[in-house]
């Protein structure tokens, strides 16, 4: 629930304003594609490809062959070449590189479509102290996150390791979803979009809510998913590896870092908690067919992405963790958490001037 209480914000509403509001749909937009480039990423195994932090030279990638084989030494003394890519032609280093370059050129780019339009509508005295707080909060978390993206790529550096921490990943994937999730219920109130009149729909918001947390929670497991390649570790359904029950659980000691750390157990927790999505999806779209129409909409797109959502997962699993598929999950995943967050927004009291 804390999460919730960090994506949906508690300052007073924001005026209306469409144009305000299309804008911060748009970055929210561009935050999802960030977040779905940045999990090919790490799937490819391209986010130690670049192994430096430079916020304004990096905009600019190799030009020349020198450049490149320069770049491609740097590469050449992490660990990870050393030992899982070592013989990698430069070929091959340019697909992995580009990668991760247009992961971090997209932030780029988001600080732009922010920073500009911002600029333009603040000189025309658009924004209220309402949504002067919010803008200013997401300015913050976006640069905290671009923070956290180098320390979770300094994880991936050390001697010990081949990959970035999935504690790291999940920190990452975790502050871009819940920046995600502000922006968008921020979008929500600027551009005025509807609320019930209803008090039996609004009494419907703490499933909502609860929903919304709980793929949150599941997005997260996700990025453990990603962090340890469990997604493989299995590539079966409904069964795991034809038992109902994996074997291997509870292997490491101590017993309560399997469940961050242990692939077989990581996995099993993703499906469940899917199982779990599932149900009380339906469970909310039961009771909020009978609410007004803000509402009945809200979660019709809820149902819809949460049936998509799994049966992508499914797929994407018994192909293991085919790319294109792994990307339409994150990407499914991303609406679902909006459609919640979208529901949670609906079953919301309308304001006094609405």
């Amino acid at each position: 629930m804390s999460v919730i209480s960090a994506t949906v914000p508690r300052a007073p509403a924001a005026r209306a304003d469409k144009a305000v509001g299309l804008w911060l749909f748009a970055i929210a937009g561009l935050i999802g594609l960030m977040v779905v480039v940045g999990g090919l990423t790490r799937l490819t195994g391209s986010g130690l490809s670049i192994t430096e932090w430079q916020p304004v030279t990096g905009v600019i990638p190799p030009l020349s062959e020198a450049d490149w084989q320069a770049e491609f030494a740097k590469y050449q003394g992490t660990p990870q070449y050393e030992l899982i890519n070592r013989g990698l032609g430069l070929i091959a280093f340019k697909s992995i590189y580009w990668w991760e370059w247009s992961h971090r050129m997209l932030g780029r780019v988001l600080g732009a479509v922010f920073l500009v339009p911002f600029i333009v509508f603040y000189r025309q005295g658009r924004f209220d102290r309402a949504l002067g707080i919010r803008l200013l909060v997401i300015f913050l978390l976006g640069g905290a996150q671009g923070a956290l993206g180098w320390w979770m790529v300094q994880s991936g550096l050390e001697p010990s390791r081949v990959a970035v921490s999935q504690y790291r990943l999940a920190a990452h994937l975790g502050l871009a979803i819940a920046l995600f999730g502000y922006v968008f219920w921020s979008a929500l109130e600027t551009i005025g979009a509807a609320r019930t009149g209803l008090a039996s729909s609004q009494r419907l918001r703490p499933w909502a809510i609860v929903l919304s947390g709980l793929v949150f929670v599941q997005m997260l497991l996700g990025a453990l998913m990603a962090g340890l390649s469990a997604g493989r570790a299995f590539s079966d359904w409904p069964t795991y590896g034809g038992r109902w029950i994996p074997p291997g659980l509870f292997d490491l000691e101590p017993w309560w870092i399997n469940h961050f750390e242990n692939p077989a157990l990581v996995h099993f927790q993703h499906r469940t908690v899917a199982y779990l999505v599932a149900i009380l999806a339906i469970a909310v779209f039961a009771a909020v067919r009978r609410a007004d129409k803000p509402v009945r909409i809200a979660g019709v797109h809820m149902l819809a992405l949460t049936v998509v959502q799994v049966i992508l997962g499914i797929v994407t699993v018994t192909s293991l963790v085919y790319l294109p598929l792994a990307a339409l999950h994150q990407i499914c995943a991303l609406a679902l958490f909006a459609s919640a967050l979208w529901l949670v927004y609906a079953t919301g009291s309308r304001s006094p001037q609405s």
